[in-house]
């Protein structure tokens, strides 16, 4: 945010705008491409949406005008993440494992935090160093030149593809699972839903939408280097790599409900306590509080959502609740930079997420397993 502020004299309103398109367009894809997952399989639509993510990335190196980054980091990036995402992993997970499955959705959760670990704090050293287009470029090689050939050599949509079983799944027979002609008919019906997803759009609107995007201009503000702020987001990854593995521990072990409501609650209480972070020590205190929730939620949601909807409509049914999770992260990421210009700094905007959290508690605890 702040180098393109000083490059381009953008303004924090705009930077943050083109943010809160990505975030949408991430949710908005989701439903789509779950769908897609749902009837061809997670391969090939993963391999495209790499594919189009570095495209986009690519001419983002280029761009000159405030248009040109909402079309490549709003709409290209925004859409190509959302066939990379959590909606991918639950798709995979949900027809690999019948046992388990908390515990595998958390270790992938904690493959996410793992990248936050390392790349935040690399691409903030390459801005400093080097400038944006260096980090934007090393994001690039390694889309195309790593991720996308191993996802291409090794992802394999379902055990039945390799003539093998679920894991835990004795009983089942090799059967490829095939989506329902339009399972959202009937699961749009269901109040189980509608809690899910407005539980996990406060999720959005109390992580992505706004730490990723203000956490570091907010520290900045508050006097923290920017080199500690990124240091900070990069210890949240480590703490959240623990976080989220014992949540889906804990998600197998004693359901996903009362765990999911716990998570919210202890999240609502430590972005109450962030405005008043004012120590290098206060704020590592903080961010292995708070990396310890980042992501808990996703493997008791995803998780939940193929209890309540079937594994074989888990790519569209949980593609429309996180749909809700990047409309609240959108929210965030422009009301939070819009309160900013209004007030001078994030304080009423984390103060509004830590309440918002308290909701999400409340509606978790009304969904029937």
């Amino acid at each position: 945010m702040l180098p393109l502020e000083h490059e381009f004299q953008w303004s924090r309103e705009t930077v943050s705008g083109a943010v809160s398109v990505n975030l949408l367009l991430f949710g908005l894809s989701t439903p789509f491409f779950g769908r897609l997952m749902d009837l061809y399989g997670a391969k090939t639509i993963t391999v495209l949406m790499i594919i189009l993510m570095t495209l986009g990335a690519v001419g983002t190196l280029f761009m000159q005008e405030s248009w040109q980054l909402y079309l490549l980091w709003g709409i290209v990036m925004g859409a190509g993440s959302g066939g990379t995402s959590m909606v991918m992993g639950a798709a995979v997970i949900n027809r690999w494992f019948h046992q388990k499955r908390g515990l595998a959705l958390g270790i992938l959760g904690a493959a996410f935090s793992s990248g936050q670990l390392i790349f935040t704090p690399l691409i903030m050293y390459l801005t400093i160093q080097a400038g944006w287009r260096t980090a934007i470029l090393l994001m690039t090689v390694l889309l195309a030149l790593v991720v996308l050939p191993l996802v291409a050599w090794l992802m394999v949509d379902q055990p039945a593809n390799k003539e093998l079983k679920p894991y835990g799944a004795n009983g089942e027979t090799l059967t490829v699972l095939k989506a329902d002609s339009n399972p959202m008919r009937y699961v749009m019906m269901r109040p189980q839903f509608w809690l899910l997803a407005a539980s996990f759009g406060i999720c959005g609107l109390t992580t992505s939408g706004l730490f990723q995007t203000h956490l570091i201009s907010h520290g900045v503000e508050h006097g923290f280097p920017q080199m500690t702020m990124a240091v900070s987001l990069g210890l949240m990854g480590a703490t959240d790599i623990i976080g989220t593995i014992l949540s889906g521990w804990l998600c197998d072990r004693f359901g996903k409900r009362w765990p999911l409501a716990l998570y919210y609650a202890f999240r609502g209480l430590s972005l109450l306590l962030l405005p008043y972070v004012d120590t290098t020590g206060q704020l590592m205190a903080f961010s292995v509080m708070y990396g310890l929730n980042w992501l808990s939620t996703v493997p008791a949601t995803a998780a939940l959502t193929a209890d309540l909807f079937g594994k074989q409509n888990v790519g569209v049914v949980f593609g429309w609740i996180s749909f809700s999770h990047q409309v609240g992260a959108a929210i965030a990421s422009f009301g939070a930079g819009y309160l900013h210009q209004l007030v001078g700094n994030y304080t009423l905007a984390f103060l509004i997420s830590g309440l918002f959290a308290f909701v999400a508690t409340g509606l978790v605890v009304f969904i029937k397993d």
